[in-house]
């Protein structure tokens, strides 16, 4: 038996609503904005001097990290293109207070760091930061923070002699 309807060949491309679908993927996107991030910032230093690994001119550290972000997002764009169904989310206030609390927590940072010192300042970073994220025991993000802080004075303070408040100057 046939059927008599017309005879549908098989599309050669996903359709646009399915395109769109795998591109909303959250790995598909953050891996697309790694690599952007990485072009733009190989297309800033492309005149930078390089020099060699025992030379470093100007623009070798700028250059290595953008090539290593480069290939952190092709990374992060192939497992999400391999993803075989992305998790239903939240609505759209949902997806963005995370990254309204990460940039809460990195502007407080920055506004901190001067008055309340390198410690305290870390201390807010994470305290605030972990607000984004579910799950996150209070012994954890205290932890986290103070591991943080005692690395940071480490390399910053003693490391490399930055002259960073540790503690606040009042």
């Amino acid at each position: 038996m046939t059927s008599e309807g017309p005879q549908h060949a098989a599309p050669a491309a996903l359709p646009r609503h399915a395109v769109l679908r795998l591109i909303a993927r959250k790995n598909v996107l953050a891996g697309l904005m790694f690599i952007g991030i990485a072009a733009l910032g190989l297309f800033v230093s492309r005149n930078y001097p390089v020099g060699t690994a025992l030379r470093m001119g100007t623009g070798y550290v700028p250059r290595l990290l953008c090539w290593t972000l480069l290939g952190l997002g092709v990374a992060v764009l192939v497992q999400g293109l391999l993803e075989k169904h992305a998790p239903a989310e939240g609505g759209g206030f949902t997806r963005l207070f995370p990254v309204v609390v990460v940039t809460a927590s990195l502007t407080a940072f920055a506004l901190a760091i001067e008055q309340l010192g390198l410690v305290l300042a870390i201390l807010l970073l994470v305290g605030i930061g972990a607000l984004a994220a579910r799950g996150i025991k209070p012994m954890e993000a205290v932890a986290a923070a103070l591991g943080l802080a005692v690395l940071s004075w480490a390399i910053f303070i003693l490391g490399l002699g930055l002259t960073i408040p540790v503690w606040p100057v009042w």
